[in-house]
């Protein structure tokens, strides 16, 4: 893929698997939302009682990966660091990443039905710094 078409396609609806070193384990690999726009970070809260949280302080070395389900498949992979993580706003930070999934008004509802008192969430940013992505519906 070009970049551009590689940055837009992680930009499109995909569940992301998020994958973190875990000393002593092997790598933790989960399935996450997030946000991410053209040019920039990845975007993605998290429970700060979550395996993963602990293992996304600022600097950690992460990838990340989405694909298409859709025949023929595509996915994009990314390797970075994380560059933020600290405690998350409602309306900033977790709702974007829901309407994303669910649109505006679910995901809206969702998040006020399942978080009447706010949050203590953390959102976590995530700098890609190597890209690796393929089309297999390109032969060349």
């Amino acid at each position: 893929m070009t970049r551009d078409e590689r940055e837009e396609f992680l930009a499109a609806v995909h569940v992301g698997i998020l994958s973190a070193d875990e000393p002593g384990r092997g790598p933790l690999s989960v399935p996450v939302w997030y946000l991410y726009e053209v040019g920039g970070e990845i975007v993605l809260v998290t429970r700060p009682e979550a395996r993963k949280a602990r293992l996304l302080g600022v600097g950690a070395r992460v990838s990340f990966c989405v694909q298409s389900e859709d025949m023929p498949p595509k996915y994009v992979t990314i390797q970075g660091r994380v560059v933020s993580a600290g405690p998350a706003d409602v309306d900033r930070d977790l709702k974007p990443i829901v309407r994303k999934y669910l649109g505006a008004e679910v995901g809206d509802a969702y998040v006020d039905s399942t978080r009447p008192n706010g949050t203590n969430e953390i959102v976590v940013r995530i700098r890609p710094e190597r890209w690796y992505s393929r089309d297999f519906g390109r032969t060349a």
